[in-house]
Order: structure tokens, then sequence, then C-alpha cells
């Protein structure tokens, strides 16, 4: 009688090395290209000019995003992240210090990036914060160039009185929004994505479809899904940088501090 081995006869596919499968998406290598020749073309951005108020501003033509938030939500040390330029705007210790409407053009005057005076505190006098808001009021309302906002909210104390005003002014005008939740370096991985998740359900309920992300301009988190968004609200494509080369893009300076 023939005895059986007690082996399967499957038994060399069942002590083969098993194969490692990965189920982690890869990021499309088309949407890869575009976000990091975004990084570069916003690290050409250039200063234009200040204005006090709408009147004196650059000519309302072309393509404008604005970046917008409360004094103290880290807006000029976001510029400066994404634009690898320490400078650019000049980020203070001081909450509000942006006093002017600051104009830089991306490689193309009609291609420009705003950076709007903070709102709420600032160690001002109560009448200049109101001239403030007022000419902040025109340029929302009234600037034909202005494509959208990226409104920028201290993860750590989201959705204030004047977020809201300013969500609510840029949805009565059609306007795009993308919300950053600042300095997401100051708390860890999962109170931040909880964060994320409230803030969202918060503008669901408000019936708002805005997009939005976390962002350290610190731990340089961010950055190529906000270039990514901004290139595509104005107007950039793949074909307008002859020159691309992905090891061409230099490296965020790591000195770039949050503003407090």
């Amino acid at each position: 009688m023939h005895r059986s081995s007690g082996k399967s006869k499957n038994s060399k596919t069942a002590n083969a090395p098993k194969k490692i499968i990965s189920y982690e998406k890869k990021p499309d290598p088309a949407i890869t290209e575009y976000s990091v020749q975004s990084l570069n073309w916003l690290r050409k951005a250039e200063f234009l000019m200040s204005a006090p108020k709408l009147n004196l501003c650059v000519e309302d033509t072309g393509y404008e995003i604005a970046f917008a938030g409360r004094s103290n939500a880290g807006k000029s040390s976001a510029i400066n992240a994404l634009t690898n330029q320490k400078q650019l705007a000049r980020a203070s210790k001081k909450p509000g210090r942006t006093q002017m409407i600051n104009f830089f053009s991306l490689g193309n005057p009609d291609q420009r990036l705003v950076d709007l005076p903070g709102y709420g505190y600032a160690a001002v006098p109560e009448a200049m914060k109101i001239v403030w808001q007022k000419e902040l009021e025109n340029y929302l309302i009234h600037r034909q160039s202005l494509q959208g906002l990226v409104l920028l909210m201290d993860i750590r104390h989201p959705l204030q009185h004047f977020d809201v005003m300013m969500l609510e002014w840029a949805y009565s005008r059609k306007l795009f929004v993308h919300v950053l939740l600042t300095k997401s370096d100051k708390l860890n991985r999962g109170p931040a994505n909880k964060a994320l998740l409230e803030v969202k359900q918060q503008l669901k309920k408000m019936k708002l479809n805005f997009s939005i992300q976390l962002f350290s301009s610190l731990n340089k988190q961010g950055l190529e899904e906000l270039a990514s968004v901004m290139a595509g609200r104005l107007n950039f494509t793949l074909s307008e940088s002859s020159q691309f080369d992905l090891d061409s893009i230099p490296e965020a300076s790591e000195d770039d501090q949050d503003e407090i």
C-alpha cells in the first residue's frame, strides 16, 4: 500500500518565498511632474509693488491669487517657503507687520501672487484697523483679476470670526478658496489629521465646497500640493517652461521660521 508523504502536491508553492504586495497608491507621474514644475515656476517670483489702496494697485489684468489670513497665521512664512526666498515676504515676530497689498510676479506680470494685510489681531490703533479692513473688502469685492484665495488658518485656532467672513466674501464672489491649516508641525500626526477632518466637516455644514490641506512652512509640508493648486488657477501649463528639469529645483531653505 502506497503511503502518503504527508506533503501537499502544492508544497513547493506553499514553501516558496511570498511576494510582498504593496497596496500603497503610486503617484501619477504626470501629476508629480506638474507639481514639481509648478514649484519651479513659483520660485521665480519677484516683487512688483506695494499699494496702500485699491486704486494704487497693479493694473487689474491677468490672473492673481491672494494669500489671506489672520496676522499670526504664518502668511509671509508660507510665501517665503513656497518661493524658496527667505526675504521675499517680510516675516515678523510681531503680528500685523504686513500693512499694504503686496504684489509679486511669477515670471509673467499677468500671473501674480498677492500678499494681503493680515486681519484680526495687529498692534496698531483701532482707526488703522478699520482702514485696513475697508481696503481689504474693496480688494476682495472689486478686483477683477482675482481668481481666488489661499486662506491661511493656524491649525490650533481655525475658523475664527474673520476667517468665516473671508470665506463668505469669496463665496459671494464665486471665487475659489484653498484653505491651509498652517503650523501643522505644532501637532502630532493624529491630532493634525483630526483637526483637518473637523474643519472639512465645518465647511461642509456651511455648504462651502473649498479644498483644504495641512501645511507647515517649517517642515516644508504641503508645498507641492499648494503649488499645483495655484498653478492650475493661474493658467500655468507645463508647456510654458521649455527647460523643465526635475533635478533643477532648489531645496527650500531650512532657516525660514513660522511666524508666531
